[in-house]
């Protein structure tokens, strides 16, 4: 270890020595009763010392005021360096800053925000517009454009007789305007999973109200069927009066507001035991003479054969 590097670890006594230079200092940037107990300093190099003193501001609980004082080479005069609050080994402190992207939850938009989508979200894949460029009433277009920096600018390109019309039928354009897929993204086959696995698990057979249902949304008049390939799957509950109504809902969820609950025919139940208590069912031990199962034989001819 070389000399220097001793020197620099061995606190300067004039320094170390200039505690009430280092509070007044603190004082001043904070305030009176603010700057708590002195509580240690640190070498910082050659003739350079930082002392630290107790914070009592609230909400800054295990904070310290950090003053650095310094001298010159062969000077007598502690002259101050900087004056900072930082956190000690016990400090509390905020949490590690998360993007917003990856704090925000399903409900946290509210009326006026703006949530704008990745490029690369995997909920979604490109369209298919027809064509290379983007469709006239695109938000990108060029015609869109020239409106938009146009002075005085008409909302549409012209009167509706020269607005683009819709795709001839029978055409590839309009299959994909009738499917949905003439628009810039559209969900990719993760994104159908993702939402699936959430909506079954909100409303799904397993849920506790799907278990305890009498019947399953399939067979429910207030299921609105829903297109695409989640239709097969998936509606949208209309009843007001169901703890879904207005969300998607598995065709195997279920609950007590099924349209068929009341006339729906109940399982059947065997009839509850009946017992008279009221009178004595007599058991003979011997069967009766009449009754044809022994035949009748004299008290003699039983002693004979060696009956009792």
């Amino acid at each position: 270890m070389s000399a220097a590097t001793t020197r620099s670890r061995t606190p300067d006594r004039l320094c170390a020595e200039a505690v009430d230079l280092a509070r007044a200092a603190a004082e001043e940037a904070a305030a009176p009763g603010v700057v708590g107990e002195h509580v240690g300093l640190a070498s910082e190099g050659d003739r350079v010392v930082t002392h630290f003193f107790e914070c009592r501001e609230l909400g800054y609980r295990g904070w310290r005021w950090a003053v650095t004082v310094a001298r010159a080479s062969r000077a007598k005069v502690v002259t101050l360096d900087e004056v900072v609050l930082l956190p000690g080994p016990d400090a509390l402190l905020a949490p590690e800053w998360v993007p917003w992207s990856e704090r925000l939850r399903p409900g946290d938009m509210g009326p006026g925000d703006l949530l704008p989508t990745d490029a690369e979200d995997l909920r979604l894949e490109p369209g298919w517009s027809g064509e290379e460029a983007p469709l006239p009433n695109a938000a990108v277009s060029e015609d869109m454009a020239e409106l938009v920096e146009a002075e005085d600018a008409e909302v549409t390109a012209g009167p509706p007789a020269t607005l683009p019309t819709a795709p001839t039928r029978g055409s590839i354009a309009a299959v994909a305007e009738e499917l949905g897929m003439r628009r810039a993204r559209v969900l990719s086959r993760y994104g159908l999973h993702v939402a699936a696995d959430r909506w079954e698990e909100a409303f799904g057979p397993k849920t506790q109200m799907a278990q305890a249902a009498p019947a399953a949304c399939v067979s429910c008049g207030f299921l609105v069927p829903i297109g695409g390939s989640l239709g097969q799957a998936f509606g949208v509950c209309a009843n007001e009066f169901s703890p879904a109504d207005g969300r998607m809902v598995s065709l195997s969820y279920g609950c007590g507001g099924h349209s068929e609950a009341a006339v729906m025919p109940k399982p059947p139940q065997p009839a509850p035991p009946v017992i008279d208590e009221t009178r004595v069912d007599p058991f003979p031990l011997r069967p009766a003479r009449d009754s044809g199962s022994v035949p009748e034989v004299s008290d003699e001819s039983a002693a004979e054969l060696g009956h009792s």
